[in-house]
């Protein structure tokens, strides 16, 4: 007797499948694993666009896969140059920026205690000779695994005693005493 197995299914299945493209797409590996999948189904007799269909990818790809494969064998489904403008800063310039950032801005002459994009801009092009905008720099920040910050506002001078003053909860031990509904 052949006993039919209940289908399995995937939670939220459109938000999974587009998660799980993504994480396809992290990593030249995955990626390649991802091509010779789609190759090895091709060469089991299906479509290229059934086969981008079930993929989620376009019949393109999946032609170009195949062809870089006839020609080129494994090695033409290998992760190849990826397209996107040259970095501007070396590893060597990067390392310089790191150490800055761990510093005070005013330690480079800069008139402010903060860094922020303005200020990394205006870095660069002193010590490195290197034009960033101020866009860029903010990306750079991310990058380094900084987050920018901004500073709290104090008012200079500020007296204690009116500030207290101001506060929502009471001082300790000057607790007020609890009123019941009835108490006018």
């Amino acid at each position: 007797m052949v006993r039919l197995m209940k289908p399995l299914t995937i939670s939220d299945q459109e938000n999974m499948i587009m998660a799980l493209q993504d994480e396809i797409r992290r990593n030249d590996a995955s990626r390649y694993d991802h091509r010779l999948h789609g190759v090895l189904l091709v060469a089991q007799g299906m479509t290229c666009p059934r086969v981008a269909q079930l993929l989620g990818d376009c019949h393109h790809s999946v032609v170009n896969w195949v062809q870089r494969f006839e020609t080129e064998g494994l090695a033409g489904l290998a992760e190849g140059q990826r397209l996107g403008r040259p970095s501007r800063l070396n590893n060597q310039q990067l390392a310089k920026v790191e150490a800055a950032l761990r510093d005070s801005p005013e330690k480079y002459g800069l008139a402010t205690q903060m860094w922020d994009g303005p200020t990394l801009s205006a870095f660069l092009e002193r010590e490195l000779g290197v034009r960033l905008k101020v866009r860029q720099c903010q990306r750079l920040f991310r990058q380094l695994g900084f987050r920018l910050r901004k500073p709290r506002p104090q008012v200079a001078k500020a007296d204690p005693l009116l500030q207290a003053a101001h506060k929502k909860t009471p001082r300790t031990g000057t607790q007020k005493r609890p009123r019941s509904v009835g108490d006018g």
